[in-house]
């Protein structure tokens, strides 16, 4: 019999490692090849290593954190615990804006392929029409009716539909390597091309994006059949995975487009609404033209699917705190599922979709990857002063050469951040602040009152974080508003960005609580074994 508010436990190793997985090749397979060689030309490889190094280093931070404490949305639970009610609000809302974000990129994905031969659904310069948004808004309504009935129909659903897309990336880059010249890998014509490209590229052609997706196992700890050992290694096998996937694919697309289409160089490409279908046709092979127009239907809508469902377990994980509304941690008894945080879930993804001015794919990403690795960043402060402050506690997977890798890590993460870029930063960072007069609601009541000062003591430090890195991205040379100049040229800014980490680190591990806050007897989070049901 199951307990009222639990979790099921029904997630193995495979179904952790296809949620992370399918995640990860969602749409960015779909578009990052063709949008980073248009930043950094044929070194757009390099973009992918630098980033798959970035996630590597942030998904061993949290295979520690995920294996020590287990937890439905741990991501915005940890921090709650290491450094109270103010750092554990504000990444709270930062994980609402950037997760529930991707489901709505993901349908954007698959409406601006399907608008390839269904045109009434709207076309990259004009964005979608109302039959568009009609199509994107169906598909997120069916992604909560599959995740409305349980986590183990969801897991096993999401591991067939991860296996079929994992299948058409790997036929392309056979078929694509057919075709290959290498005399492609010397062309130029990238914009802006070079060093600066290259690190543009990681932010904002969907190259950080398409790693976002390893936090699955994290988010969905609580439903894991054995935690301790599958999470760290769903993080790990998910990103290799990936990262090996997404080479593959990048090289294959440098060296299959014809010589003709880069006459005027990569930044003027005509490959736009659907780059490796459009990369098809031009060779010739209308069928895997056709492969890939399924699996732009199937791809997107597997990982819009996840999010969804993620993004849910995010809800819940900020209600839990005390920080949102407590109707969103209620789990519904009979299916495991936290439904009214599920339906809210659905709200929000809606919401995304509708403003004309995040209609596209590419400007979408650049919000979600900031977002989301503003998240990410914390990670490595929160796994270091459990360290200190809780040194005894359980440890299955134990990062090693901590003190040299994780403050490496906070490095990674804030660079991603600032190459995101003045405009999205001041969107996202902005936004979060301003919301900061929730937290005050939220805190206003008995039992929190009294925390504020100590709370804020041990969370400035993210404050002026978040300012430092609006202030930062205003000098530097990233994604500037038109006719703006740099104050401060690159690589010069970066540098500035990353000696700025280092002082943040080690200023955030410092603040953290004296004792960790952990809730050992979480009822709404004990996980149920599929046989206790």
């Amino acid at each position: 019999m199951a307990r009222p508010g639990g979790f099921k436990k029904s997630l193995n190793l495979l179904d952790l490692t296809f949620l992370g997985l399918g995640s990860i090749i969602g749409s960015g397979w779909l578009f990052a090849a063709a949008s980073a060689a248009s930043f950094a030309g044929s070194y757009a490889w390099v973009s992918w290593l630098i980033g798959a190094v970035a996630f590597i280093l942030i998904g061993l931070v949290y295979a520690e954190l995920g294996s020590m404490m287990p937890r439905s949305g741990g991501f915005v639970r940890y921090p709650h615990y290491t450094h109270g009610s103010l750092v554990g609000y504000l990444i709270g809302f930062i994980s609402m804006l950037a997760y529930s974000s991707v489901a709505g990129i993901e349908v954007e994905a698959v409406r601006g392929y399907a608008a390839t031969w269904w045109t009434s659904l709207g076309t990259k310069a004009a964005g979608p029409t109302t039959l568009g948004y009609l199509f994107e808004i169906i598909l997120l309504i069916i992604f909560l009716l599959l995740n409305y009935w349980s986590v183990n129909v969801f897991g096993k659903f999401n591991t067939v539909i991860t296996t079929i897309k994992f299948l058409v990336p790997i036929l392309t880059v056979i078929v694509l390597f057919t075709h290959f010249h290498a005399s492609n890998l010397s062309v130029g014509g990238a914009k802006p091309g070079g060093a600066f490209g290259v690190f543009e590229a990681v932010s904002l052609s969907g190259i950080a994006f398409a790693f976002l997706g390893f936090r699955q196992a994290v988010d969905f700890g609580a439903e894991a059949k054995r935690p301790q050992r599958d999470i760290p290694l769903a993080i790990i096998f998910a990103i290799l995975l990936g990262t090996v996937m997404y080479l593959l694919l990048q090289f294959a697309f440098l060296g299959a487009v014809p010589a003709g289409e880069l006459a005027k160089g990569w930044a003027n490409l005509t490959f736009e609404q659907a780059p490796y279908a459009d990369l098809a046709k031009s060779l010739g092979l209308l069928w895997l033209m056709n492969v890939i127009f399924v699996d732009a239907v199937i791809s997107p809508s597997g990982t819009g699917n996840i999010y969804l469902s993620g993004t849910t377990r995010v809800l819940f994980s900020w209600a839990k705190t005390g920080l949102f509304y407590s109707w969103f941690r209620k789990v519904d008894a009979r299916t495991g599922i936290p439904r009214g945080a599920l339906w809210l879930s659905l709200v929000l993804s809606i919401i995304w979709i509708l403003p004309a001015h995040l209609n596209f794919w590419q400007g979408l990403v650049g919000n979600v990857t900031s977002a989301t690795v503003l998240t990410y960043m914390i990670g490595p402060i929160s796994v270091a002063s459990l360290r200190k402050t809780a040194p005894n506690m359980d440890r299955p997977f134990r990062l090693k050469a901590l003190g040299f890798l994780s403050p490496l890590t906070f490095i990674a993460a804030t660079l991603i951040i600032f190459w995101s870029g003045w405009t999205t930063n001041l969107e996202i960072i902005g936004l979060t602040l301003v919301s900061l007069i929730l937290y005050f609601a939220f805190v206003d009541k008995e039992g929190m009152r009294e925390r504020i000062r100590s709370d804020w003591k041990s969370g400035s430090w993210l404050v002026v974080y978040f300012i430092f890195m609006l202030i930062i991205s205003r000098l530097g040379n990233y994604q500037l508003p038109t006719g703006a100049k740099p104050i401060i040229a690159s690589p010069w800014d970066s540098v500035i960005v990353a000696v700025g980490a280092i002082i943040f680190y080690y200023w955030g591990v410092n603040s953290a609580m004296p004792q960790p806050e952990i809730d050992e007897d979480d009822e709404s989070d004990i996980a149920l074994n599929a046989s206790d049901v």
